[in-house]
């Protein structure tokens, strides 16, 4: 599907000579002489170069038609992670570089949404939420309860995250994948 330069938005992807593109930024410019035109910057999938691109308006380009697939994560090594469809029992293997800085978050039997291109897995994506055990939670110190306050915890997979004061140790808490912020208890 041909789309304009001006409709080119974060999270897409695109192809772009010859190879696909996964849109990170865009910002719409008009300049006080000539035209305007989409300054995109753009991740490649299979290499993990990045470069930016000006569209114009006029310009078109290729959206990447991907089919997105719930797939379960059975278990990983050192490089890459296997993942079930669970209507098929299909497996698939993909490099840990695919799931990023998430990683920490994955857990056994977690459902992933997982991004083909024909039949190879280009994108995963981690749930927005998982939940987790609070392993360690430092004290509250007196005179620290007023609104807003926050101390340090600790979770079962040994990431450290920001929680409200009454959190205490042994409290499943949920936390969003994408930032590692505490969003609320289970």
């Amino acid at each position: 599907m041909r789309i304009s330069g001006v409709d080119i938005r974060p999270g897409m992807v695109l192809e772009h000579e010859g190879k696909l593109w996964r849109v990170l930024k865009t910002q719409w410019t008009q300049p006080g002489k000539g035209g305007a035109f989409n300054q995109v910057e753009m991740k490649s999938l299979t290499e993990g170069t990045k470069t930016n691109i000006r569209f114009r308006s006029a310009d078109t380009v290729e959206k990447a038609a991907l089919d997105i697939r719930p797939m379960q994560y059975l278990f990983g090594d050192d490089s890459s992670l296997t993942l079930m469809d669970p209507n098929s029992f299909e497996q698939v293997t993909v490099s840990r570089e695919m799931v990023g800085d998430s990683l920490v978050w994955l857990t056994e039997n977690m459902t992933l949404t997982v991004e083909f291109y024909g039949d190879t897995p280009m994108i995963v994506n981690l749930p927005p939420h998982a939940n987790w055990e609070v392993t360690m939670a430092d004290p509250v110190v007196k005179g620290q309860t007023a609104s807003g306050s926050f101390k340090t915890a600790q979770l079962a997979n040994g990431q450290r995250v920001q929680v409200p004061t009454y959190i205490e140790t042994g409290v499943v808490v949920i936390v969003n994948t994408t930032d590692g912020t505490f969003v609320g208890r289970a």
